[in-house]
């Protein structure tokens, strides 16, 4: 069973999407607590962090430990990240897994060791059934958003859904993929930006895709460190980190629910995204910085998130 208690509901009634209120343009209001664990996701600003692969066990309790220690300490609340499996490599002979049950069973347990709820990314129809049994959210990759069957059997096991845009999308057309979650019966269902593609072997983040995603009535979240990814360098992905945090920034500026960053212990040492994981050590500055901007913003806008 998932590790976390993840219950995502508007008071008073069954699971709903966000309403939208006109003003000078769309901006999503959350009229309910929406929990994950403890937090009220509607309240304040979410993250989503771990490593790219679940590599073994004591890895992904130490990374688990970290995490929730710093999520504890500044008050905010954290999704615990890891791939079961890695099926969309460069390379035929990259790393993948280090067995799918296993790493499902880490995850879980590391995310319960810690109170912490759990996501990972599924690739087929037959992983989200896999997968529904360990986590609390199922998330869709990039370069599947557009799978109805993907996202309709995700959908249909219950968990949150977090769909990334693909990297070839229009934030504008996401909202296709958020309709197709909620046809299957489930409104819990958060939108993932994490770069476009900019001619070959690059991305850029389009800031504006921030805003216009909103308009789905979904929680958007902001994807940190695959953003600055260069995709497929030399057989392998590799990236710019140190553009993580100044974007990051830029997003929370813009206005997300969410922050979503890959980190490693060691990330020379990681089995996948090597070059774009962020230090554990530096997980806790990262936070801080985009809790505190965000809380800054609220302050100075008459308490709404955006």
């Amino acid at each position: 069973m998932p590790s976390g208690s993840f219950s995502w509901r508007l008071r008073g009634g069954p699971p709903q999407p966000a309403s939208v209120v006109a003003r000078s343009h769309p901006v999503i209001v959350f009229l309910g607590p929406m929990h994950i664990g403890s937090f009220d996701l509607a309240s304040d600003i979410f993250f989503i962090a771990g490593p790219c692969l679940v590599e073994g066990e004591e890895m992904i309790h130490s990374v688990a430990e970290h995490l929730a220690g710093v999520a504890a300490r500044h008050g905010v609340a954290l999704i615990l990240k890891g791939s079961f499996k890695k099926a969309n490599r460069t390379s035929g002979d990259s790393f993948a897994t280090i067995g799918e049950r296993t790493a499902l069973e880490l995850l879980a347990a590391a995310g319960a060791a810690n109170g912490l709820p759990t996501i990972t990314d599924i690739h087929t129809e037959a992983d989200a059934e896999l997968a529904a049994d360990y986590v609390d959210v199922l998330q869709i990759p990039a370069f599947l958003c557009r799978q109805t069957e993907l996202i309709q059997a995700a959908a249909r096991t219950g968990r949150a859904v977090n769909i990334k845009k693909g990297q070839f999308a229009a934030p504008e057309d996401m909202r296709h993929a958020v309709a197709k979650a909620r046809a299957a019966g489930n409104h819990r269902v958060m939108l993932c930006e994490r770069g476009t593609t900019f001619g070959y072997h690059n991305l850029v983040v389009d800031m504006r895709s921030l805003v216009i995603m909103r308009e789905a009535g979904v929680p958007v979240v902001y994807d940190a460190t695959h953003s600055v990814q260069l995709p497929s360098v030399a057989g392998v992905s590799s990236g710019q980190p140190q553009f993580i945090l100044p974007l990051a920034r830029a997003a929370v500026a813009t206005g997300v629910d969410g922050v979503f960053f890959e980190t490693h212990p060691d990330p020379s040492q990681a089995l996948s995204d090597a070059a774009t994981q962020l230090p554990l050590e530096h997980a806790e500055n990262f936070i801080a910085a985009c809790a505190g901007l965000h809380r800054w913003l609220r302050g100075h806008n008459g308490g709404s998130r955006h």
